[in-house]
C-alpha cells in the first residue's frame, strides 16, 4: 500500500503551518472531523442573518432610552454625525453589505482558496470577521457609522465570503460517496448561526440567564451563576461591548475550525468505495477548469436557479416579523376581530415578541432544510431536488393568501417553514450540483463565483417584497392583504427558476480537461492519470470515535442551546 506522502504532497521543511502542504491528511485521520471544523466557521459567520438584533439599540445609542432623531439629516451627514442617532433604515444597509461582499469576495478569491487550501482561507476569514466586529465596535464607540460599515460590513463581509466557501471543495472531496450530505452538514451552520448569535447578543446586551428556558407548561432555570447582568447601563446600550465579546469568541472558534481542516491526499478515496460503474447523465466523470466554467450555459442556468430560489426566500426572511403581525394581528393574542391598526401600543409589543418567535422558527427550518434536502439530493439527484423546491414552493406561495384569509396560523406558519427549509436546502445542494456538472477539482472556486447570484438575490428579494408592500399601503390595501400580490409575484419567480432548471443538461465534452491536464494539476510529478495511485492510504471511511464525538459535541452544544432558545420563542405563536 502506498504511503499517504506518496499519494499527496510531501510536507516540506519550508512548508508553513498555514500552507496547504501542511494540511494533507495522514494515515489514521478520521474524515468525520472535517464537518465540525466547517461548522466552527459557519456557525460564527452565520450571525450575519441575526444582525437585526442590534438595529433598535443602535438607533438610540446616543439617546439611550429613546432615539435622538435629526429628521432632516441626509445619509452622508449620518455617516459622520456624532450628535444624532442613526436611522434603522441606514443600519439595515449593513445587511446588504454583508451579502454583496460575501458574493463578491467569494468570486474574487475562490481561485486563491483552491491554491492555498482551506486552513489559510479559514484563518483569513477569522481575522476579517472577528476583526471586522472589533472595528465595528470602535465605530459604535466613537459613533461613526462609516467606521461600522467599513469594519463589520466591508471587512466582515469579506470574511463571510472566504469563510463560507472555505470547506466546500474540501468536503466534496472527503465525501465523494455522499457529496450532498457533506456540504449540507457544513452549510447548515450558516443558517443556524443566527439561532446562537441573536439570543447570545440579546443576553450580552440586556442580561439574563444563559440556561433559562420557558416553554409555557415546561420551564427550566439553570444555576444562578449562569445569570449575566448585561452590558447595558444608564449611559450605554451595550452594543460595542457585545461586538468586542462576540468578535473575540468568533475569532477563537473560527481559528479552531481552520486548524482542524485537513485536505485529501491526491488519489484518495474512501476505504472499500469505488466510483460507481453505472454512469449517470447528470454526474460528470470529468473536470472543467475554473477559467472555462463560466463560459458554459450550465453555469449561468444554475446561477439563475440559485438566484431565483434565494430571491423568493430572502424577501420573506427580511419581512417575516411584520408579515405575521400585519396578517394575523389580534388573532395572535386571542382577539380575532381586531386588526393591526386597532391594536394599542402594549398589544403591538406583545405580538412583536410572538412574531420574533416566528422569525426564529424560520431560522430553525432554514438550518434543518440545509441538511435534509442536501442529503436527499444524494438519492434523488440535484436536478430533481430543485424541481421539488420550485414546484412545492409555487404551491405554497399560491396557497399562503388562502391560509391567511381562513385565519389558520398553523397552515400559514407551516407553509413558510417548508419554504424556508427549501431556501436553505438550495444553498446546501448547489455545491454538489456544481460538482456533478463540473467535477471536483475547482468546485470551491466555481461555487465562489456562483455566489454572486446570492448577492444579486439579496437586492432583488427585499426590493420586491418591501416596495410592493409600500405600494399596497399607499393604495389603501388592508394590512391583512398587503402581501397577496407579493406571493403571486414570488410564484412567477419560482416558475422562471423551474424553467432554468429544466434547461440544465450535461456539460459539452469540449470543456472537459484532458487526463494529462488533471494529472498536472493534481501532482507536479505525475505525467498521466495512470501514474496517480488510488486508495484509502490508511484513512478509510472513518466513524464516530471519541475524538470525533468530542469535536461534534463542541459544535453541537451551542447549536442545541440556540435551538432551544428558538423553540422557546416559537411556542408563543400558538
Amino acid at each position: 500500500m502506498a504511503s499517504v506522502e506518496s499519494a499527496g504532497t510531501m510536507v516540506g521543511e519550508t512548508a508553513g503551518i498555514f500552507d496547504r502542504e501542511h494540511t494533507v491528511a495522514k494515515a489514521g485521520f478520521n474524515r468525520w472531523l472535517v464537518p465540525p471544523a466547517a461548522l466552527c466557521i459557519h456557525l460564527c459567520i452565520g450571525m450575519a442573518y441575526g444582525f437585526s438584533v442590534f438595529w433598535l439599540p443602535l438607533s438610540r445609542s446616543i439617546g439611550i432610552t429613546q432615539t435622538k432623531a435629526c429628521p432632516d439629516m441626509s445619509l452622508v451627514e449620518e455617516l459622520f454625525t456624532t450628535t444624532c442617532d442613526w436611522k434603522v433604515a441606514s443600519l439595515g444597509w449593513m445587511f446588504t453589505l454583508f451579502f454583496v461582499l460575501l458574493g463578491v469576495s467569494a468570486a474574487i478569491w475562490g481561485g486563491w482558496l483552491e491554491r492555498v487550501g482551506p486552513r489559510k482561507a479559514g484563518a483569513v476569514a477569522a481575522c476579517c470577521w472577528g476583526g471586522g466586529l472589533l472595528i465595528g465596535a470602535l465605530g459604535v464607540y466613537v459613533h461613526q457609522l462609516w467606521i461600522m460599515w467599513l469594519g463589520a460590513g466591508v471587512i466582515g463581509g469579506i470574511g463571510l465570503g472566504l469563510g463560507y466557501i472555505s470547506p466546500v471543495s474540501t468536503l466534496v472531496k472527503w465525501f465523494p460517496d455522499r457529496r450532498g450530505m457533506a456540504t449540507g452538514m457544513a452549510i447548515m451552520g450558516f443558517g443556524g448561526g443566527a439561532m446562537i448569535g441573536a439570543p447570545l447578543a440579546n443576553i450580552l446586551m440586556n442580561g439574563g440567564n444563559f440556561f433559562s428556558f420557558d416553554f409555557g407548561a415546561v420551564k427550566f432555570t439553570g444555576p444562578s451563576l449562569s445569570a449575566f447582568a448585561g452590558y447595558k447601563s444608564a449611559a450605554e446600550v451595550g452594543v460595542w461591548q457585545t461586538f468586542v465579546t462576540m468578535g473575540l469568541v468568533y475569532f477563537i472558534f473560527m481559528m479552531i475550525g481552520a486548524f482542524a481542516y485537513r485536505v485529501v491526499p491526491t488519489g484518495w478515496q474512501p476505504d472499500g468505495w469505488t466510483p460507481p460503474t453505472t454512469k449517470k447523465a447528470m454526474i460528470s466523470e470529468h473536470h472543467v477548469h475554473l477559467r472555462n466554467a463560466h463560459k458554459t450555459p450550465q453555469f449561468w442556468l444554475i446561477w439563475w436557479v440559485l438566484c431565483l430560489n434565494v430571491s423568493a426566500g430572502i424577501g420573506v426572511i427580511g419581512m417575516a416579523s411584520p408579515m405575521l403581525q400585519e396578517i394575523f394581528a389580534g388573532k395572535l393574542i386571542g382577539l380575532p376581530d381586531v386588526g393591526f391598526n386597532q391594536l394599542d401600543t402594549a398589544q403591538k409589543a406583545t405580538i412583536a415578541g410572538i412574531a420574533a418567535g416566528f422569525a426564529g422558527l424560520l431560522s430553525l427550518f432554514n438550518i434543518g432544510g440545509r441538511f435534509f434536502w442536501a442529503s436527499l439530493s444524494d438519492h434523488i439527484g440535484r436536478k430533481n431536488t430543485y424541481y421539488c423546491f420550485f414546484l412545492i414552493g409555487i404551491v405554497l406561495y399560491a396557497a399562503a393568501p388562502t391560509f391567511a384569509v381562513v385565519g389558520s396560523k398553523l397552515l400559514f406558519v407551516l407553509a413558510f417553514s417548508i419554504i424556508l427549509s427549501m431556501y436553505g436546502g438550495g444553498f446546501a445542494t448547489v455545491p454538489a450540483y456544481l460538482a456533478d456538472m463540473f467535477g471536483t477539482l475547482f468546485v470551491g472556486a466555481i461555487h465562489g463565483r456562483l455566489l454572486t447570484a446570492w448577492s444579486t438575490a439579496g437586492i432583488i428579494g427585499p426590493v420586491v417584497v418591501n416596495y410592493i408592500r409600500e405600494f399596497q399601503l399607499a393604495a389603501g390595501v388592508p394590512r391583512d392583504q398587503l402581501y397577496n400580490s407579493t406571493m403571486y409575484i414570488l410564484c412567477a419567480m419560482l416558475a422562471a427558476g423551474l424553467v432554468c432548471n429544466f434547461l440544465i443538461k450535461p456539460v459539452d465534452h469540449k470543456w472537459n480537461m484532458s487526463p494529462e491536464e488533471v494529472a498536472r494539476y493534481q501532482s507536479e510529478t505525475a505525467k498521466s492519470e495512470a501514474s496517480i495511485q488510488h486508495g484509502s492510504f490508511g484513512i478509510g471511511k472513518g466513524g464516530l470515535d471519541l475524538k470525533a464525538a468530542l469535536f461534534w459535541a463542541f459544535v453541537g452544544v451551542p447549536l442545541l442551546w440556540g435551538t432551544l432558545k428558538t423553540l422557546e420563542g416559537a411556542v408563543k405563536i400558538f
